[in-house]
């Protein structure tokens, strides 16, 4: 059994350091993609408050397929340059939107998200998935889980 979890009062870049040592930890040697993704995705529900889904969307022929995630049921799939996961994925930029209604396009898969973090994947020059944040909270996601989440991408993206 595995507890990776961050003190209450640890600070936003250390605990993303500790995420990121946590994801190294368990993906490390294991050349399983999907089991990756899902251990990945559990710590993203258990060391970051105040999200109502987090997980993947995986780029397959061309279009944004629902991976492994936290939360409730999702779009299964997103072509690219639509919603804030289609642009994070056919830009292969970070999406960082405080308000998502206020977002051309936005896919509402959960009426409850109001804010989002999208952050692409990338393995050798292409995007192989997103890592999608979405919380009820306005303005939930900062630069600090920008770098922290680029970090955690960089570092999964040879396992996935």
């Amino acid at each position: 059994m595995f507890d990776f979890r961050p003190a209450p009062d640890c600070p936003k870049p250390e605990a993303y350091r500790q995420l990121v040592d946590a994801a190294d930890a368990l993906t490390s040697g294991e050349p399983d993609p999907v089991a990756n993704m899902a251990n990945v995705a559990a710590l993203l529900w258990d060391f970051l408050p105040d999200l109502n889904w987090a997980g993947f969307y995986r780029m397959v022929e061309g279009e944004l397929v629902l991976g492994p995630f936290m939360g409730r049921p999702a779009c299964i799939r997103i072509p690219l340059g639509k919603g804030v996961c289609g642009v994070a994925a056919s830009d292969a930029t970070t999406q960082l939107v405080e308000d998502v209604h206020a977002f051309p396009g936005h896919i509402a898969c959960d009426s409850e998200t109001n804010s989002e973090l999208v952050v692409p994947v990338i393995r050798g020059g292409d995007v192989v998935a997103v890592i999608d944040l979405d919380s009820p909270l306005k303005a939930r996601f900062d630069e600090e889980d920008r770098e922290g989440i680029e970090a955690l991408a960089a570092l999964i993206a040879e396992r996935i």
